[in-house]
């Protein structure tokens, strides 16, 4: 199922993931760019990563498409992300949240409001439990409600952790900015990689860069857009704290106050997570 993409910042940002488009370099590298792909650990689009249905191919460079093709593979591959089932994390020291990404659900609890969200969205439309300060909630039209915030909620906190793994989404288009080059967070010499969307989400015209380290496709820097023509980001953050989960590669280290803990990738998690309270 496709599930759309939220940008809601902070606390609701945006997310989604996912046929092999042609990924060969096109435009000619100069003598300094060559230098460093010759000594990358990384070749510039040697992994399949295979695209959402909806990604906007014809419409992205083919660079950058390589480019997010290795991010992939430098966070560990795709196919050790297709192969990881559950995972669990902290999201900012609010909430915990506990993902079944093969069932398409998800338990996020939240100890401050003493609230429990039990959403599966493998459907169309959301099904689940909320429960609210001991109480579940019965009434049709507020399920409803609550269950919506809970995507919400769960479509930004999964982008938060996972989004190496989603620069290829429905409704997405890539693009290298060629006129900077230098993270503004590190000084390293980068790739910058613009992800725009059309016709998904609440608010399209948002826009993301990626500060990509030249010789790793490590990402150093990230910076949010409120919208596509401005030309100052709303946020920047590191993308540091990078650990091993299972064969991926995990950022918990966004600066400051915005940390990810907790994070695992376990082989199995218990059924009740999904179902009880």
């Amino acid at each position: 199922m496709r599930y759309p993409l939220l940008t809601l910042l902070l606390p609701l940002l945006l997310c989604t993931c996912g046929p092999a488009q042609e990924t060969e370099v096109t435009t000619p590298p100069d003598a300094t760019q060559q230098a460093i792909e010759r000594n990358s650990n990384i070749a510039l689009a040697d992994d399949p990563n295979p695209a959402a249905p909806g990604f906007n191919a014809a419409g992205s460079d083919r660079r950058a498409i390589a480019v997010a093709d290795s991010i992939v593979k430098y966070h560990g591959g795709r196919a050790a992300w297709d192969a990881t089932r559950y995972l669990r994390w902290n999201f900012f020291g609010t909430r915990d949240l506990h993902w079944d990404r093969q069932a398409q659900r998800v338990r996020i609890d939240v100890p401050s409001e003493n609230t429990v969200y039990l959403l599966d969205y493998s459907e169309r439309s959301l099904t689940g439990r909320v429960r609210i300060k001991g109480n579940e909630v019965t009434d049709p039209e507020q399920l409803s409600e609550l269950l919506q915030k809970a995507y919400s909620i769960f479509i930004n906190d999964s982008f938060w952790l996972v989004q190496q793994f989603k620069l290829k989404d429905d409704g997405v288009t890539l693009k290298l900015l060629e006129d900077v080059n230098i993270d503004p967070l590190v000084g390293r010499p980068s790739y910058v990689l613009e992800q725009t969307f059309d016709g998904v989400g609440d608010t399209p015209q948002n826009r993301y860069l990626l500060y990509v380290d030249k010789r790793t496709y490590k990402i150093n820097t990230w910076q949010f857009f409120r919208d596509a023509a401005d030309t100052e980001p709303a946020m920047e953050t590191p993308w540091d704290g990078l650990v091993p989960y299972r064969g991926i590669l995990l950022s918990s280290d966004r600066g400051g106050k915005y940390q990810l803990s907790d994070i695992g990738a376990p082989r199995t998690m218990r059924e009740s997570l999904f179902t009880e309270f």
